[in-house]
Protein backbone atom coordinates (compact mmCIF):
# COMPACT_ATOMS: atom_id res chain seq x y z
CA UNK A 1 0.00 0.00 0.00
CA UNK A 2 2.81 2.24 0.66
CA UNK A 3 4.78 1.75 -2.08
CA UNK A 4 0.99 2.86 -3.80
CA UNK A 5 1.18 6.27 -2.38
CA UNK A 6 4.69 6.87 -3.00
CA UNK A 7 5.77 9.75 -5.11
CA UNK A 8 7.43 7.14 -7.55
CA UNK A 9 4.07 5.21 -7.89
CA UNK A 10 2.67 4.66 -11.40
CA UNK A 11 -0.74 5.51 -9.71
CA UNK A 12 0.74 9.19 -9.04
CA UNK A 13 -0.11 11.25 -12.20
CA UNK A 14 2.90 13.69 -11.36
CA UNK A 15 5.10 10.81 -11.62
CA UNK A 16 3.41 9.43 -14.83
CA UNK A 17 3.48 12.48 -16.55
CA UNK A 18 7.60 12.78 -15.63
CA UNK A 19 8.01 9.06 -17.38
CA UNK A 20 6.19 10.36 -20.41
CA UNK A 21 8.02 13.54 -20.89
CA UNK A 22 11.18 11.64 -20.35
CA UNK A 23 9.89 9.23 -23.01
CA UNK A 24 9.52 12.66 -24.96
CA UNK A 25 13.55 12.56 -24.88
CA UNK A 26 14.25 9.47 -25.30
CA UNK A 27 11.97 9.61 -28.40
CA UNK A 28 13.64 12.52 -30.05
CA UNK A 29 17.13 11.02 -29.33
CA UNK A 30 15.94 7.92 -31.39
CA UNK A 31 15.12 10.30 -34.29
CA UNK A 32 18.45 12.38 -33.85
CA UNK A 33 20.20 9.01 -34.34
CA UNK A 34 18.59 7.51 -37.22
CA UNK A 35 18.07 10.64 -38.87
CA UNK A 36 20.24 13.83 -37.79
CA UNK A 37 18.67 16.29 -40.34
CA UNK A 38 15.04 16.11 -38.59
CA UNK A 39 14.55 19.70 -36.73
CA UNK A 40 13.08 19.16 -32.79
CA UNK A 41 10.35 21.53 -31.93
CA UNK A 42 8.50 20.71 -28.38
CA UNK A 43 7.87 17.40 -26.69
CA UNK A 44 5.71 17.24 -23.77
CA UNK A 45 3.91 14.64 -21.84
CA UNK A 46 0.23 14.70 -22.31
CA UNK A 47 -2.76 13.02 -20.43
CA UNK A 48 -2.13 9.80 -22.52
CA UNK A 49 1.68 9.44 -23.28
CA UNK A 50 3.55 11.87 -24.94
CA UNK A 51 4.51 13.50 -28.22
CA UNK A 52 7.08 15.22 -30.47
CA UNK A 53 6.97 18.04 -32.58
CA UNK A 54 9.58 17.68 -35.85
CA UNK A 55 10.58 19.18 -38.68
CA UNK A 56 11.29 16.52 -41.06
CA UNK A 57 12.48 16.71 -45.18
CA UNK A 58 9.80 13.27 -45.11
CA UNK A 59 7.20 11.51 -43.67
CA UNK A 60 7.16 9.23 -40.81
CA UNK A 61 5.74 6.35 -42.25
CA UNK A 62 4.97 2.78 -39.99
CA UNK A 63 8.14 0.92 -41.48
CA UNK A 64 10.20 4.18 -40.12
CA UNK A 65 8.68 4.59 -37.13
CA UNK A 66 9.18 0.68 -36.27
CA UNK A 67 12.89 1.97 -36.54
CA UNK A 68 12.22 4.53 -33.85
CA UNK A 69 10.66 2.18 -31.46
CA UNK A 70 13.53 -0.17 -31.99
CA UNK A 71 15.75 2.34 -31.31
CA UNK A 72 14.45 3.82 -28.21
CA UNK A 73 14.38 0.23 -26.56
CA UNK A 74 18.08 0.44 -27.58
CA UNK A 75 18.41 3.85 -25.74
CA UNK A 76 16.07 2.24 -22.64
CA UNK A 77 18.70 -0.23 -22.50
CA UNK A 78 21.50 1.57 -22.08
CA UNK A 79 20.50 2.93 -18.90
CA UNK A 80 21.90 6.27 -20.09
CA UNK A 81 21.30 8.94 -16.96
CA UNK A 82 20.07 12.17 -17.05
CA UNK A 83 21.58 15.41 -16.07
CA UNK A 84 20.31 18.80 -16.00
CA UNK A 85 22.62 21.93 -16.29
CA UNK A 86 21.85 25.62 -17.17
CA UNK A 87 23.44 28.08 -19.40
CA UNK A 88 23.38 31.90 -20.15
CA UNK A 89 20.82 33.29 -22.37
CA UNK A 90 23.90 33.75 -24.76
CA UNK A 91 25.39 30.74 -24.52
CA UNK A 92 21.78 28.55 -24.91
CA UNK A 93 21.17 30.30 -28.12
CA UNK A 94 24.79 29.36 -29.15
CA UNK A 95 25.03 25.91 -28.03
CA UNK A 96 21.27 25.59 -30.01
CA UNK A 97 22.64 27.37 -32.72
CA UNK A 98 25.77 24.68 -33.34
CA UNK A 99 23.11 22.10 -33.10
CA UNK A 100 21.29 23.48 -35.96
CA UNK A 101 18.03 23.42 -34.19
CA UNK A 102 16.21 26.50 -35.34
CA UNK A 103 13.15 26.01 -33.10
CA UNK A 104 15.34 25.77 -30.10
CA UNK A 105 16.73 29.24 -30.32
CA UNK A 106 13.36 30.93 -30.99
CA UNK A 107 12.10 29.37 -28.16
CA UNK A 108 14.93 30.60 -25.85
CA UNK A 109 15.00 34.27 -27.56
CA UNK A 110 11.01 34.21 -26.27
CA UNK A 111 11.59 33.44 -22.50
CA UNK A 112 11.77 36.16 -20.06
CA UNK A 113 14.67 38.66 -19.27
CA UNK A 114 14.83 36.29 -15.90
CA UNK A 115 14.08 33.03 -17.21
CA UNK A 116 16.25 30.09 -16.37
CA UNK A 117 17.61 28.02 -19.44
CA UNK A 118 17.57 24.47 -18.57
CA UNK A 119 18.82 22.12 -20.45
CA UNK A 120 18.57 17.89 -20.04
CA UNK A 121 21.93 15.76 -21.26
CA UNK A 122 21.54 11.60 -21.54
CA UNK A 123 24.43 9.94 -23.61
CA UNK A 124 25.29 11.99 -26.67
CA UNK A 125 21.69 13.65 -26.45
CA UNK A 126 20.52 17.15 -25.09
CA UNK A 127 17.19 18.62 -25.21
CA UNK A 128 16.38 22.41 -24.29
CA UNK A 129 13.88 21.34 -21.37
CA UNK A 130 12.57 22.81 -17.61
CA UNK A 131 11.91 19.55 -16.78
CA UNK A 132 11.46 17.33 -14.93
CA UNK A 133 12.74 13.74 -15.45
CA UNK A 134 13.46 10.54 -14.15
CA UNK A 135 17.31 9.89 -13.22
CA UNK A 136 17.86 7.18 -15.66
CA UNK A 137 16.52 6.22 -19.26
CA UNK A 138 17.29 2.47 -17.35
CA UNK A 139 14.11 3.16 -16.03
CA UNK A 140 11.75 3.18 -18.84
CA UNK A 141 10.39 -0.80 -19.74
CA UNK A 142 11.49 -1.06 -23.38
CA UNK A 143 9.22 -3.61 -24.14
CA UNK A 144 6.27 -1.57 -23.13
CA UNK A 145 6.65 1.96 -25.12
CA UNK A 146 4.38 2.07 -28.56
CA UNK A 147 4.20 5.04 -30.82
CA UNK A 148 0.58 5.15 -31.82
CA UNK A 149 0.01 8.00 -34.16
CA UNK A 150 1.93 10.71 -36.76
CA UNK A 151 0.04 13.92 -37.27
CA UNK A 152 0.73 17.30 -38.98
CA UNK A 153 0.62 19.98 -36.48
CA UNK A 154 1.83 23.47 -36.98
CA UNK A 155 4.63 25.20 -34.73
CA UNK A 156 3.20 26.78 -32.14
CA UNK A 157 -0.28 25.60 -32.66
CA UNK A 158 -0.30 28.33 -35.40
CA UNK A 159 -1.78 27.70 -38.80
CA UNK A 160 0.42 30.49 -39.94
CA UNK A 161 3.76 28.78 -38.96
CA UNK A 162 5.84 25.94 -40.48
CA UNK A 163 3.79 23.10 -40.91
CA UNK A 164 5.59 20.13 -38.76
CA UNK A 165 4.65 16.22 -38.01
CA UNK A 166 3.81 15.39 -34.55
CA UNK A 167 4.69 11.37 -33.40
CA UNK A 168 2.34 10.60 -30.64
CA UNK A 169 3.65 7.65 -28.06
CA UNK A 170 2.55 6.00 -24.92
CA UNK A 171 4.44 3.95 -22.41
CA UNK A 172 3.98 1.75 -19.89
CA UNK A 173 6.17 -0.15 -16.48
CA UNK A 174 5.03 -3.28 -17.04
CA UNK A 175 3.87 -5.09 -20.89
CA UNK A 176 0.53 -6.35 -19.97
CA UNK A 177 -0.22 -2.76 -19.00
CA UNK A 178 0.54 -1.16 -22.49
CA UNK A 179 -1.44 -4.64 -23.89
CA UNK A 180 -4.24 -3.14 -22.42
CA UNK A 181 -3.75 0.28 -23.16
CA UNK A 182 -3.40 -1.07 -27.31
CA UNK A 183 -6.64 -3.19 -26.79
CA UNK A 184 -8.22 -0.18 -25.50
CA UNK A 185 -6.97 1.77 -28.99
CA UNK A 186 -8.86 -1.10 -31.13
CA UNK A 187 -11.97 -0.86 -29.29
CA UNK A 188 -12.01 2.98 -29.62
CA UNK A 189 -11.44 2.76 -33.41
CA UNK A 190 -14.24 0.09 -34.21
CA UNK A 191 -16.26 2.79 -32.01
CA UNK A 192 -14.85 5.67 -33.36
CA UNK A 193 -18.10 7.49 -35.55
CA UNK A 194 -15.97 8.97 -38.20
CA UNK A 195 -15.13 4.75 -39.31
CA UNK A 196 -18.53 4.37 -38.66
CA UNK A 197 -20.26 7.16 -39.68
CA UNK A 198 -18.96 6.32 -43.28
CA UNK A 199 -19.98 2.82 -43.02
CA UNK A 200 -23.52 3.25 -41.89
CA UNK A 201 -23.70 6.07 -44.40
CA UNK A 202 -24.70 8.89 -41.71
CA UNK A 203 -22.43 11.55 -42.77
CA UNK A 204 -19.03 12.59 -44.99
CA UNK A 205 -16.49 14.75 -44.98
CA UNK A 206 -15.22 16.56 -48.34
CA UNK A 207 -11.62 18.45 -48.76
CA UNK A 208 -13.78 20.53 -51.47
CA UNK A 209 -16.22 21.69 -48.99
CA UNK A 210 -13.36 22.12 -46.09
CA UNK A 211 -12.00 21.04 -43.10
CA UNK A 212 -14.45 20.70 -40.21
CA UNK A 213 -17.62 20.83 -42.62
CA UNK A 214 -19.32 17.78 -42.10
CA UNK A 215 -22.39 16.87 -43.93
CA UNK A 216 -25.07 15.07 -42.77
CA UNK A 217 -26.57 12.24 -45.64
CA UNK A 218 -30.03 10.82 -45.99
CA UNK A 219 -29.87 8.53 -42.83
CA UNK A 220 -27.63 10.54 -40.84
CA UNK A 221 -30.03 13.33 -40.98
CA UNK A 222 -33.10 10.92 -40.43
CA UNK A 223 -31.00 10.70 -36.99
CA UNK A 224 -30.61 14.66 -36.70
CA UNK A 225 -34.38 15.05 -37.26
CA UNK A 226 -35.38 13.01 -34.07
CA UNK A 227 -33.08 14.08 -32.16
CA UNK A 228 -33.79 17.59 -32.66
CA UNK A 229 -37.75 17.12 -32.64
CA UNK A 230 -36.89 15.17 -29.71
CA UNK A 231 -35.67 18.10 -27.97
CA UNK A 232 -38.22 20.68 -29.41
CA UNK A 233 -40.95 18.93 -27.92
CA UNK A 234 -39.68 18.82 -24.68
CA UNK A 235 -38.95 22.55 -24.85
CA UNK A 236 -42.42 23.66 -25.84
CA UNK A 237 -43.87 21.26 -23.44
CA UNK A 238 -41.94 23.23 -20.78
CA UNK A 239 -43.26 26.69 -22.14
CA UNK A 240 -40.36 27.43 -24.62
CA UNK A 241 -40.88 30.02 -27.66
CA UNK A 242 -38.47 29.13 -30.43
CA UNK A 243 -36.64 31.47 -32.66
CA UNK A 244 -34.63 31.53 -35.95
CA UNK A 245 -32.09 34.00 -36.31
CA UNK A 246 -29.32 34.87 -39.15
CA UNK A 247 -26.01 32.68 -38.98
CA UNK A 248 -23.99 36.10 -39.17
CA UNK A 249 -23.78 39.33 -36.98
CA UNK A 250 -22.38 42.77 -37.07
CA UNK A 251 -18.66 42.88 -35.69
CA UNK A 252 -20.57 45.77 -33.43
CA UNK A 253 -23.18 43.33 -32.19
CA UNK A 254 -20.06 40.92 -30.76
CA UNK A 255 -18.45 44.31 -29.98
CA UNK A 256 -21.53 44.88 -27.80
CA UNK A 257 -21.46 41.08 -26.20
CA UNK A 258 -17.99 41.26 -25.48
CA UNK A 259 -17.38 38.39 -28.02
CA UNK A 260 -14.81 40.23 -29.98
CA UNK A 261 -13.06 41.50 -27.18
CA UNK A 262 -12.74 37.80 -25.15
CA UNK A 263 -13.77 35.28 -27.81
CA UNK A 264 -12.31 36.82 -31.82
CA UNK A 265 -9.42 33.79 -31.41
CA UNK A 266 -12.47 31.44 -32.29
CA UNK A 267 -14.38 33.44 -34.95
CA UNK A 268 -14.05 33.70 -38.42
CA UNK A 269 -12.21 36.46 -39.77
CA UNK A 270 -14.84 39.33 -40.20
CA UNK A 271 -15.87 40.00 -43.71
CA UNK A 272 -16.97 43.30 -45.58
CA UNK A 273 -19.94 43.93 -46.98
CA UNK A 274 -21.48 47.38 -48.04
CA UNK A 275 -19.41 49.23 -45.64
CA UNK A 276 -20.21 46.83 -43.02
CA UNK A 277 -18.46 44.17 -40.93
CA UNK A 278 -20.23 40.90 -40.38
CA UNK A 279 -18.85 37.59 -39.03
CA UNK A 280 -20.28 34.07 -38.89
CA UNK A 281 -21.51 33.56 -35.67
CA UNK A 282 -20.13 31.60 -32.96
CA UNK A 283 -22.77 31.27 -30.84
CA UNK A 284 -26.30 32.69 -30.13
CA UNK A 285 -26.55 34.53 -26.95
CA UNK A 286 -26.19 38.21 -29.22
CA UNK A 287 -28.82 37.67 -31.46
CA UNK A 288 -31.44 36.34 -28.71
CA UNK A 289 -30.25 39.41 -26.17
CA UNK A 290 -31.37 41.96 -29.18
CA UNK A 291 -35.00 39.60 -29.14
CA UNK A 292 -35.30 40.06 -25.90
CA UNK A 293 -34.52 44.01 -26.39
CA UNK A 294 -37.28 44.09 -28.93
CA UNK A 295 -40.26 45.38 -26.94
CA UNK A 296 -40.59 46.00 -23.02
CA UNK A 297 -41.33 43.41 -20.68
CA UNK A 298 -42.90 43.44 -17.25
CA UNK A 299 -41.88 41.18 -14.02
CA UNK A 300 -45.32 39.67 -14.97
CA UNK A 301 -43.49 38.31 -18.35
CA UNK A 302 -40.43 35.92 -16.62
CA UNK A 303 -39.41 34.17 -16.93
CA UNK A 304 -38.94 34.06 -20.99
CA UNK A 305 -37.40 31.29 -22.27
CA UNK A 306 -36.00 31.77 -26.26
CA UNK A 307 -34.85 28.45 -27.94
CA UNK A 308 -33.11 27.77 -30.87
CA UNK A 309 -31.25 24.96 -33.02
CA UNK A 310 -28.93 27.16 -34.35
CA UNK A 311 -25.95 26.58 -36.92
CA UNK A 312 -22.71 28.11 -35.39
CA UNK A 313 -19.31 28.60 -36.66
CA UNK A 314 -15.89 28.33 -34.97
CA UNK A 315 -12.51 28.28 -35.90
CA UNK A 316 -11.24 25.47 -34.28
CA UNK A 317 -7.20 24.40 -35.33
CA UNK A 318 -7.51 21.68 -37.67
CA UNK A 319 -5.42 18.96 -36.03
CA UNK A 320 -8.21 19.52 -33.13
CA UNK A 321 -11.36 18.63 -35.55
CA UNK A 322 -12.72 15.08 -35.29
CA UNK A 323 -15.52 14.54 -37.36
CA UNK A 324 -19.11 15.43 -36.10
CA UNK A 325 -17.67 15.57 -32.52
CA UNK A 326 -15.74 18.88 -33.05
CA UNK A 327 -16.17 20.55 -35.89
CA UNK A 328 -16.04 24.29 -37.49
CA UNK A 329 -20.02 24.06 -38.35
CA UNK A 330 -22.18 22.54 -35.73
CA UNK A 331 -25.86 23.06 -34.49
CA UNK A 332 -26.61 23.89 -31.14
CA UNK A 333 -29.46 22.95 -29.12
CA UNK A 334 -29.02 26.35 -27.71
CA UNK A 335 -31.77 28.36 -25.29
CA UNK A 336 -31.93 31.34 -23.04
CA UNK A 337 -33.80 32.41 -20.32
CA UNK A 338 -34.76 35.99 -18.85
CA UNK A 339 -35.28 35.40 -14.99
CA UNK A 340 -35.60 37.74 -12.01
CA UNK A 341 -32.88 36.87 -9.42
CA UNK A 342 -35.84 35.35 -7.52
CA UNK A 343 -36.35 32.91 -10.24
CA UNK A 344 -33.11 31.79 -10.74
CA UNK A 345 -32.64 28.78 -8.55
CA UNK A 346 -36.44 27.53 -9.86
CA UNK A 347 -35.45 27.86 -13.54
CA UNK A 348 -31.72 26.19 -12.97
CA UNK A 349 -33.38 23.33 -11.35
CA UNK A 350 -36.00 23.18 -14.41
CA UNK A 351 -33.16 22.69 -16.59
CA UNK A 352 -30.87 20.30 -14.52
CA UNK A 353 -34.25 18.03 -14.16
CA UNK A 354 -34.68 17.96 -18.42
CA UNK A 355 -30.77 17.29 -18.81
CA UNK A 356 -31.02 14.62 -16.42
CA UNK A 357 -35.06 13.09 -17.88
CA UNK A 358 -32.99 13.60 -21.41
CA UNK A 359 -30.32 11.40 -20.24
CA UNK A 360 -32.62 8.52 -18.87
CA UNK A 361 -34.42 8.77 -21.97
CA UNK A 362 -31.01 7.72 -23.73
CA UNK A 363 -29.75 5.49 -21.68
CA UNK A 364 -26.36 8.62 -20.42
CA UNK A 365 -25.66 6.76 -16.41
CA UNK A 366 -21.81 7.43 -16.74
CA UNK A 367 -21.34 11.56 -16.39
CA UNK A 368 -20.17 13.34 -13.66
CA UNK A 369 -21.08 17.68 -13.04
CA UNK A 370 -18.50 20.14 -12.79
CA UNK A 371 -18.82 23.72 -11.56
CA UNK A 372 -16.85 25.84 -13.85
CA UNK A 373 -15.26 28.39 -12.32
CA UNK A 374 -13.63 31.90 -13.95
CA UNK A 375 -9.21 32.19 -12.82
CA UNK A 376 -9.61 35.78 -11.51
CA UNK A 377 -6.03 35.69 -12.58
CA UNK A 378 -6.61 35.68 -16.22
CA UNK A 379 -7.65 39.27 -17.55
CA UNK A 380 -7.64 38.51 -21.41
CA UNK A 381 -10.06 35.57 -21.16
CA UNK A 382 -12.96 36.88 -18.84
CA UNK A 383 -15.11 40.27 -18.21
CA UNK A 384 -13.03 41.58 -15.69
CA UNK A 385 -16.22 42.61 -12.76
CA UNK A 386 -15.25 40.99 -9.51
CA UNK A 387 -18.68 41.96 -7.77
CA UNK A 388 -20.52 40.27 -10.56
CA UNK A 389 -18.60 36.99 -10.60
CA UNK A 390 -18.65 37.09 -7.28
CA UNK A 391 -22.28 37.09 -7.36
CA UNK A 392 -22.95 34.87 -10.06
CA UNK A 393 -20.77 32.53 -8.61
CA UNK A 394 -21.85 32.45 -5.50
CA UNK A 395 -25.52 32.22 -6.94
CA UNK A 396 -24.94 28.96 -8.86
CA UNK A 397 -22.96 27.05 -6.27
CA UNK A 398 -25.99 27.75 -3.84
CA UNK A 399 -28.18 26.66 -6.05
CA UNK A 400 -26.73 23.64 -7.41
CA UNK A 401 -25.86 22.61 -3.37
CA UNK A 402 -29.72 23.41 -2.42
CA UNK A 403 -30.87 20.86 -5.43
CA UNK A 404 -28.76 18.38 -3.92
CA UNK A 405 -26.68 18.08 -6.80
CA UNK A 406 -23.14 16.43 -6.23
CA UNK A 407 -20.04 18.36 -7.99
CA UNK A 408 -16.70 19.30 -8.23
CA UNK A 409 -15.44 22.84 -8.92
CA UNK A 410 -12.87 23.44 -11.69
CA UNK A 411 -11.36 27.22 -11.72
CA UNK A 412 -10.56 28.40 -15.38
CA UNK A 413 -13.39 26.49 -17.42
CA UNK A 414 -16.17 29.22 -16.67
CA UNK A 415 -17.49 31.11 -20.32
CA UNK A 416 -16.00 34.65 -20.35
CA UNK A 417 -19.44 36.63 -18.69
CA UNK A 418 -20.25 33.74 -16.97
CA UNK A 419 -19.74 30.34 -14.40
CA UNK A 420 -21.79 27.47 -15.56
CA UNK A 421 -22.68 24.10 -14.47
CA UNK A 422 -21.14 21.50 -16.73
CA UNK A 423 -22.50 17.76 -17.56
CA UNK A 424 -19.60 16.27 -18.91
CA UNK A 425 -20.25 12.16 -19.79
CA UNK A 426 -18.04 9.53 -19.74
CA UNK A 427 -17.85 7.50 -23.09
CA UNK A 428 -17.26 4.13 -24.03
CA UNK A 429 -13.45 4.80 -24.53
CA UNK A 430 -11.77 8.26 -24.65
CA UNK A 431 -11.66 11.42 -22.44
CA UNK A 432 -14.86 12.71 -21.09
CA UNK A 433 -16.35 15.78 -22.25
CA UNK A 434 -18.93 17.88 -22.17
CA UNK A 435 -22.30 17.73 -23.28
CA UNK A 436 -24.80 19.52 -21.41
CA UNK A 437 -23.62 23.00 -19.74
CA UNK A 438 -26.30 25.41 -17.70
CA UNK A 439 -24.25 28.86 -17.44
CA UNK A 440 -25.78 32.08 -15.03
CA UNK A 441 -24.92 35.53 -16.87
CA UNK A 442 -25.20 38.64 -15.13
CA UNK A 443 -22.64 40.25 -17.49
CA UNK A 444 -23.97 40.10 -21.10
CA UNK A 445 -27.96 41.58 -19.76
CA UNK A 446 -25.77 44.52 -18.45
CA UNK A 447 -23.74 44.98 -21.73
CA UNK A 448 -27.23 45.09 -23.90
CA UNK A 449 -28.86 47.23 -21.48
CA UNK A 450 -31.65 45.15 -20.88
CA UNK A 451 -34.48 45.72 -18.31
CA UNK A 452 -38.01 44.91 -17.20
CA UNK A 453 -40.57 46.62 -14.77
CA UNK A 454 -40.39 45.21 -11.44
CA UNK A 455 -43.89 45.14 -8.92
CA UNK A 456 -42.89 48.56 -7.85
CA UNK A 457 -42.38 50.15 -11.13
CA UNK A 458 -39.31 50.58 -10.85
CA UNK A 459 -36.53 49.42 -14.04
CA UNK A 460 -34.30 45.92 -13.24
CA UNK A 461 -31.79 44.28 -15.16
CA UNK A 462 -32.89 40.45 -15.95
CA UNK A 463 -30.24 37.78 -15.09
CA UNK A 464 -29.88 35.13 -17.93
CA UNK A 465 -29.45 31.40 -17.74
CA UNK A 466 -27.51 30.19 -21.19
CA UNK A 467 -28.51 26.23 -21.77
CA UNK A 468 -27.73 23.58 -24.29
CA UNK A 469 -29.27 19.80 -22.93
CA UNK A 470 -27.64 18.30 -26.26
CA UNK A 471 -25.15 20.71 -26.57
CA UNK A 472 -24.70 20.73 -30.00
CA UNK A 473 -26.42 17.71 -31.95
CA UNK A 474 -23.77 16.94 -33.84
CA UNK A 475 -21.66 15.89 -30.60
CA UNK A 476 -24.34 14.26 -29.04
CA UNK A 477 -24.77 12.15 -32.44
CA UNK A 478 -21.19 11.25 -32.46
CA UNK A 479 -21.73 10.25 -28.89
CA UNK A 480 -24.81 8.06 -29.61
CA UNK A 481 -23.04 6.67 -32.56
CA UNK A 482 -19.95 5.77 -30.32
CA UNK A 483 -21.43 4.32 -27.31
CA UNK A 484 -24.08 1.97 -29.52
CA UNK A 485 -21.61 0.95 -32.35
CA UNK A 486 -23.80 2.68 -34.65
CA UNK A 487 -27.06 0.51 -33.52
CA UNK A 488 -29.31 2.47 -32.38
CA UNK A 489 -32.36 1.75 -30.21
CA UNK A 490 -34.93 1.12 -32.44
CA UNK A 491 -36.87 4.80 -31.91
CA UNK A 492 -33.46 6.51 -33.25
CA UNK A 493 -32.69 3.81 -36.21
CA UNK A 494 -32.26 5.76 -39.45
CA UNK A 495 -34.25 2.34 -41.33
CA UNK A 496 -36.40 0.21 -38.63
CA UNK A 497 -37.25 -2.29 -40.56
CA UNK A 498 -36.24 -3.99 -43.43
CA UNK A 499 -38.28 -6.42 -45.39
CA UNK A 500 -36.28 -9.08 -47.10
CA UNK A 501 -38.06 -11.30 -49.37
CA UNK A 502 -36.84 -14.98 -49.89
CA UNK A 503 -38.19 -14.96 -53.60
CA UNK A 504 -38.99 -12.64 -55.82
CA UNK A 505 -42.85 -13.35 -55.93
CA UNK A 506 -42.66 -12.34 -52.21
CA UNK A 507 -41.80 -8.85 -53.61
CA UNK A 508 -45.15 -7.22 -53.92
CA UNK A 509 -46.22 -8.41 -50.61
CA UNK A 510 -43.01 -6.84 -48.87
CA UNK A 511 -43.86 -3.16 -50.44
CA UNK A 512 -47.40 -3.29 -49.49
CA UNK A 513 -46.27 -3.66 -45.93
CA UNK A 514 -43.50 -1.49 -46.30
CA UNK A 515 -46.38 0.98 -47.45
CA UNK A 516 -48.43 0.58 -44.40
CA UNK A 517 -45.15 1.19 -42.28
CA UNK A 518 -44.13 3.91 -44.02
CA UNK A 519 -47.52 5.85 -43.94
CA UNK A 520 -47.93 4.46 -40.07
CA UNK A 521 -44.50 7.01 -39.69
CA UNK A 522 -42.02 3.94 -39.24
CA UNK A 523 -39.19 3.94 -41.63
CA UNK A 524 -39.27 0.74 -43.75
CA UNK A 525 -37.28 -0.47 -46.72
CA UNK A 526 -37.45 -3.62 -48.80
CA UNK A 527 -34.47 -5.26 -50.53
CA UNK A 528 -35.71 -6.85 -53.66
CA UNK A 529 -32.20 -7.99 -54.90
CA UNK A 530 -31.79 -11.12 -56.34
CA UNK A 531 -29.35 -12.19 -53.97
CA UNK A 532 -29.61 -14.86 -51.70
CA UNK A 533 -31.25 -14.36 -48.62
CA UNK A 534 -28.26 -15.19 -45.95
CA UNK A 535 -26.72 -12.15 -47.72
CA UNK A 536 -29.40 -10.23 -47.61
CA UNK A 537 -29.73 -11.03 -43.73
CA UNK A 538 -25.75 -10.10 -43.00
CA UNK A 539 -25.84 -6.67 -45.01
CA UNK A 540 -28.65 -5.63 -43.08
CA UNK A 541 -27.21 -6.59 -39.86
CA UNK A 542 -23.73 -5.31 -40.72
CA UNK A 543 -26.49 -1.74 -41.48
CA UNK A 544 -27.68 -2.18 -37.99
CA UNK A 545 -31.50 -2.32 -38.84
CA UNK A 546 -32.83 -3.19 -35.85
CA UNK A 547 -35.40 -5.55 -37.56
CA UNK A 548 -35.50 -7.99 -40.30
CA UNK A 549 -38.56 -9.66 -41.95
CA UNK A 550 -37.78 -12.67 -43.43
CA UNK A 551 -40.86 -13.39 -46.18
CA UNK A 552 -41.60 -16.64 -48.09
CA UNK A 553 -44.33 -18.09 -49.46
CA UNK A 554 -45.38 -19.23 -46.41
CA UNK A 555 -45.74 -15.26 -45.28
CA UNK A 556 -47.68 -14.55 -48.00
CA UNK A 557 -50.05 -17.35 -47.51
CA UNK A 558 -50.82 -16.93 -44.06
CA UNK A 559 -50.87 -12.71 -43.82
CA UNK A 560 -47.98 -13.20 -41.56
CA UNK A 561 -44.00 -12.13 -41.33
CA UNK A 562 -40.94 -13.51 -39.52
CA UNK A 563 -39.05 -10.78 -37.70
CA UNK A 564 -35.29 -11.56 -37.35
CA UNK A 565 -34.24 -9.20 -33.80
CA UNK A 566 -30.75 -7.66 -34.72
CA UNK A 567 -29.65 -8.55 -31.00
CA UNK A 568 -32.57 -11.66 -30.21
CA UNK A 569 -32.97 -13.44 -32.90
CA UNK A 570 -35.59 -14.76 -34.47
CA UNK A 571 -38.70 -13.88 -32.93
CA UNK A 572 -40.66 -16.54 -35.07
CA UNK A 573 -43.80 -15.63 -37.59
CA UNK A 574 -46.65 -13.42 -36.62
CA UNK A 575 -48.75 -11.77 -38.39
CA UNK A 576 -48.49 -8.53 -39.79
CA UNK A 577 -50.50 -6.64 -36.95
CA UNK A 578 -48.20 -8.68 -33.88
CA UNK A 579 -45.65 -7.09 -35.34
CA UNK A 580 -46.79 -3.61 -35.87
CA UNK A 581 -48.10 -3.39 -32.58
CA UNK A 582 -44.15 -4.98 -31.52
CA UNK A 583 -42.83 -2.21 -33.62
CA UNK A 584 -44.65 0.60 -31.97
CA UNK A 585 -44.37 -0.53 -28.70
CA UNK A 586 -40.59 -0.46 -29.10
CA UNK A 587 -40.54 2.99 -30.36
CA UNK A 588 -42.96 5.03 -28.42
CA UNK A 589 -41.32 3.35 -25.08
CA UNK A 590 -38.22 4.61 -26.31
CA UNK A 591 -36.89 1.25 -25.59
CA UNK A 592 -33.15 1.06 -25.48
CA UNK A 593 -32.48 -2.34 -26.22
Amino acid sequence: MAEENNAFSWENPAYRKTYWHTCSHVLAQAVKRLYPEVKLAIGPSIDNGFYYDMDSPFAFTPEIMDKIEDEMRKICKEKLKLERFELPRAEAVRFMEEKEEPFKVELINDLPEDAVISFYRQGEFTDLCAGPHIDSTGRIKGNAIKLTACNASYWRGDAKNKSLQRIYGVAFPKKDQLDAYLKKLEEAKARDHRKLGRELGLFMTDELVGRGMPMFLPKGYTVWRILENYIRDKELKLGYQHVLTPCVGTVDLYKTSGHWEHYQKNMFPAMEVEDEMYVLRPMNCPHHMRIYANRPHSYRDLPIRIGEIAHDFRYEASGTLKGIERGRHFCQNDAHLFVTPEQIKDEVSKVCDLIFETYKDFGITDYRCVLSLRDPADTEKYHQDDEMWNTAETALREVLVELGIEFTEEIGEAAFYGPKLDVNVVPAVGAEYTLSTCQLDFCLPMKFDLKYIDADGSEKTPVVIHRAILGSLDRFMAYLIEETMGAFPTWLAPVQVKLLPVTDRANDYCFAYADKLNDMGFRAEVDERNEKIGKKIREAQLEKVPYMLIVGDRDMENGTVSPLHRADGDLGAMSQADFTALLRESVESKSLK
